[in-house]
């Protein structure tokens, strides 16, 4: 199995991606609104492999200004979990979860990849922006610099070219700007 570098989770601990059971995969959860962190800091001490991206914004108070890490994904996180084991359980009894995402709440799992192309887009910074969900489109990847390798579907927007990586069982979307990459369909 080949070892993928860690990633910060919500309690900025490091977790690897690697899971030693095959039959582990992710799964986004929704949770109760602004529950996010403390269902994925729960998750985690019970040794789920969570992952919930977040994001740095600045907040304006009357007396100060703040920067804040905020979900990417409001009322979202992730899980990686076998679908038969007694994890989904563990999982639905965290404080904060509601659900997993997918048809009669069974959850739908999500590719590797997309989990690994927001994990990328975080840790190297690269400004996104939400962006509305798309199902139709053409997908792309990158193949050059520092986003070499990641998907995801290419939109022209008053002529600019952007990437848009989409997270299905959760119908969210993510834009970056693809001027200066060079990029190949797949």
């Amino acid at each position: 199995m080949s070892t993928i570098s860690p990633f910060v989770n919500p309690v900025s601990l490091p977790v690897a991606l690697a899971v030693t059971d095959s039959d582990a995969r992710w799964y986004a959860i929704r949770t109760r609104s602004r529950h996010e962190k403390v269902a994925s800091r729960e998750l985690d001490a019970q040794g789920i492999l969570v992952y919930l991206p977040l994001v740095a914004s600045v907040r304006q108070w009357s007396d100060r200004r703040t920067e804040v890490e905020l979900p990417l994904f409001p009322g979202y996180a992730f899980v990686r979990v076998a679908y038969l084991s007694g994890d989904r359980i563990r999982v639905l009894q965290a404080s904060g979860v509601v659900s997993f995402v997918g048809r009669n709440a069974a959850g739908v799992s999500i590719p590797d990849e997309q989990i690994e192309a927001i994990r990328t887009l975080l840790v190297r910074k690269v400004p996104v922006k939400d962006h509305p969900f798309l199902k139709v489109g053409q997908r792309i990847r990158v193949r050059s610099g520092c986003l070499s390798g990641v998907e995801g579907i290419l939109v022209a927007v008053n002529g600019l070219r952007s990437l848009v990586i989409s997270v299905e069982p959760i119908q969210r979307s993510l834009c970056i700007n693809l001027d200066g990459y060079d990029v190949e369909m797949v």
